[in-house]
C-alpha cells in the first residue's frame, strides 16, 4: 500500500511528461485525452496506440529524488531498480517481465525506446497501483481513478488500455553510473545559443536540440545551463533584464521564453534540468551605460564594485544578497527546473594590495558581528547567503536539489593543516571566500560539485588526492559528492592532459569512492568537438 501513495504522484507526472514522437503511431493518436479524478492532465502531446497489440503508450519522465524514489540503473543490462518504503520494483528495458517484490509478472506489451524517449505501456502500473484504468474508445479518452474517486461507467468503454514499467536513462543521484552532467555556458554564447542565431528562434531550438542529441549520445543524463550568466535572465523576468545572449542586445525581448523551452526538450527525453546561476557577477564588462535602465548596475549602482575591468554585485551589502536570491527564487517558482546551481563566482580571485577589491565601505557599514577580519566577514557574507539561499528553495520546492561547484581546492595543506596536501595558488576559502567546509557541515547544500581540474599526474594538484579529500568532507553527512571534470584541457600542454584517456582514468578511479554519486564536464562544448576521440570511449564506458 506505502509504494501505492508514493507512486500515484508520479503516475500523474509521467502523464503530464510531453512526447512529441514522429511514429506513426502517435501521429495516428494525437486526439487520446487522459483524465484523472474528474480532471483532464493537460499535456502537449497524446499517447498513441501500438499497432497489434492495442496497447497504449505513454511517455515516461525519468524518475528523481523529487518522488523520494531511490533508483539505481545498469546501463550493461540496461536494468532500472526502483525502491520505495519497503517495496521494490525490478524493470528491464525490452523485456515482457517485471520483478514486483521478488515475483515475477510479464506484461502485455514490452518498454519501447523512440527518438531518445522511453515510452510504457500504461495498464501495468495502474494496476500495481490500484488505480483503475477505463477507455473509452469513441471518445478516445482514458479515466484514471485513483481510489479515493469512484471510477464514473461510461457505456462507451471496453477496450483494454495496457500501462506499465519504468526504465529511463538514470536520474541524478542513485544511479549505478550515478549523475553524468555537462556544463552548459551562455556567457559569450560559449555552449549555447551561437551568435549566428540571434533573433532566430527555430535556429536557437534547433541548436539546443541537436546539442542534447549529442550529449545523451555520450551518456550524458543531466544538464547543467546557464540561466543568469551576468545579472541578466534566458527568461522572462520582472527582476533582471534579458540577457544579450540571445539576440545580441540587452534587454531585447528574444519573441519567446528559452528557458521554458529548454526544460520542456531536457525533460522530453528523460534529462534532468538544473538552472545554473552566476550569482555575483553583474558584467564581463565595465561600463553600466551599457547596459539597460533595468539593470541591477544601473538600478543600484551603490551595491557595485568595479574590479579587472568587469562589475560585480558586493556580496557585503545584505540587500544585494537578498536581490540575488529573490532573482534565483523567480526560477524555483516559476519553473520545472529540477535544481539550482551555482559557479565559483563568489568574490573574484586576482586582488592585490595594489588592486584591491573595494568594498572598505561595506566592511565598516555591514558589520553587526564586528568581525576583526576582512577574510573572515568576507566568508560570512557568502555564508548567510549560501544558508538563506538553501532555505528559501527547501522552503519552496522541498525536493528540489541544491547544490554548489567550488573551486577544486578548499585550502593548502601549508595554510590549514586539514587542507589538502597540494600547492594551489588560487583555493575556494583563501581567494573566492568559499568557506565549503561550513556548507557541508551544515547541510546548507544538498551536493557540492568541486572543479578538479587536474590530472592524476599533476603533482601540485593531483586529482586523485583532491577526489580523497573531498569525499572525506562529505563523508558522515547527508551532502552528495559530483565531481567536476575539464575534458576543455585535453590537447593542451598541461601536464597530463595528451590522451583521452585522462578523463576515463578519473572516472575509474571515482568508481573506487562510495561518497562519489557522478560527474559534470565543463563544458558541451569541449565534448561535442571529441578532443583525442573522447566521445567513444565515454560512449564506452558509460554503455552506450
Amino acid at each position: 500500500m506505502k509504494f501505492r501513495k508514493w507512486f500515484i504522484p508520479f503516475l500523474v507526472l509521467l502523464f503530464l511528461w510531453p512526447y512529441s514522437g514522429n511514429t506513426p503511431a502517435a501521429a495516428a493518436a494525437t486526439d487520446i485525452r487522459i483524465i484523472l479524478d474528474g480532471e483532464a492532465l493537460s499535456t502537449d502531446a497524446s499517447p498513441y496506440i501500438k499497432p497489434g497489440v492495442n496497447v497504449t503508450m505513454v511517455p515516461l519522465r525519468v524518475i528523481s529524488e523529487n518522488l523520494g524514489a531511490q533508483v539505481a540503473w545498469s546501463q550493461a543490462d540496461k536494468t532500472a531498480t526502483i525502491q520505495k518504503d519497503g517495496s521494490t520494483l525490478v524493470l528491464t528495458l525490452g523485456s515482457p517481465a517485471v520483478q514486483v517484490g521478488g515475483s515475477t509478472v510479464n506484461l502485455e506489451a514490452s518498454v519501447e525506446i523512440s527518438s531518445g524517449r522511453t515510452m510504457v505501456p500504461l495498464r501495468f502500473v495502474s494496476e500495481q497501483l490500484g488505480i483503475t484504468v477505463d477507455w473509452n474508445g469513441k471518445n478516445r479518452t482514458i479515466t484514471l481513478t485513483s481510489g479515493s474517486v469512484e471510477a464514473p461507467s461510461d457505456p462507451g468503454s471496453g477496450g483494454e488500455v495496457p500501462q506499465g514499467e519504468l526504465p529511463q536513462p538514470p536520474a541524478a543521484g542513485g544511479t549505478a553510473s550515478g549523475l553524468r552532467g555537462v556544463w552548459v555556458s551562455t556567457v559569450s554564447n560559449l555552449d549555447w545559443p551561437s551568435k549566428s542565431s540571434y533573433g532566430k528562434v527555430e535556429a536557437q531550438k534547433a541548436e539546443y536540440v541537436q546539442l542534447l542529441d549529442e550529449v545523451q549520445a555520450m551518456g550524458m543524463n543531466a544538464v547543467f545551463v546557464q540561466v543568469r550568466p551576468s545579472a541578466d535572465a534566458i527568461y522572462p523576468s520582472s527582476l533582471v533584464p534579458w540577457t544579450s545572449y540571445l539576440t545580441g542586445t540587452a534587454g531585447k525581448d528574444p519573441g519567446y521564453d528559452p528557458l521554458q523551452f529548454l526544460i520542456e526538450e531536457t525533460h522530453r527525453r528523460g534529462m534532468e534540468f538544473h538552472a545554473w546561476f552566476n550569482p555575483f557577477r553583474a558584467s564581463t564588462g565595465g561600463d553600466a551605460s551599457k547596459l539597460p535602465a533595468n539593470h541591477v548596475a544601473n538600478q543600484h549602482p551603490e551595491w557595485i564594485v568595479k574590479f579587472d575591468g568587469k562589475l560585480y554585485i558586493n556580496p557585503g551589502i545584505p540587500e544585494a544578497r537578498d536581490h540575488v536570491i529573490r532573482a534565483i527564487m523567480e526560477v524555483v517558482n516559476g519553473y520545472d527546473i529540477d535544481g539550482v546551481h551555482l559557479d565559483d563566482y563568489f568574490y573574484p580571485t586576482g586582488e592585490s594590495a595594489a588592486k584591491p577589491f573595494a568594498d572598505d565601505a561595506a566592511f565598516k557599514a555591514y558589520n553587526a558581528n564586528k568581525i576583526a577580519n576582512k577574510g573572515d566577514w568576507r566568508r560570512d557574507n557568502i555564508n548567510q547567503f549560501v544558508q538563506k539561499l538553501g532555505q528559501g528553495v527547501a522552503q519552496a520546492k522541498p525536493n528540489l536539489s541544491f547544490g554548489i561547484s567550488p573551486y577544486g581546492v578548499w585550502r593548502n595543506k601549508s595554510n590549514d593543516l586539514t587542507g589538502s596536501d597540494t600547492k594551489a595558488s588560487v583555493t575556494a576559502y583563501d581567494s573566492t571566500y568559499a568557506d565549503v567546509r561550513t556548507w557541508i557541515k551544515n547541510e546548507w547544500i544538498d551536493y557540492v560539485a568541486p572543479q578538479i581540474y587536474w590530472s592524476l599526474s599533476r603533482k601540485e594538484v593531483r586529482y586523485d588526492l583532491l577526489v580523497d579529500w573531498w569525499a572525506g568532507e562529505v563523508r558522515g553527512t547527508n551532502v552528495k559528492l559530483y565531481i567536476g571534470h575539464a575534458p576543455y584541457k585535453l590537447g593542451t600542454p598541461e601536464i597530463g592532459w595528451s590522451s583521452a584517456q585522462e578523463i576515463i582514468d578519473q572516472l575509474e578511479y571515482n568508481r573506487q569512492v562510495p561518497e562519489i554519486g557522478g560527474s559534470i564536464f565543463f563544458s558541451a562544448k569541449d565534448l561535442r568537438k571529441n578532443p583525442l576521440g573522447l566521445i567513444p570511449l565515454l560512449q564506452s564506458y558509460y554503455g552506450m
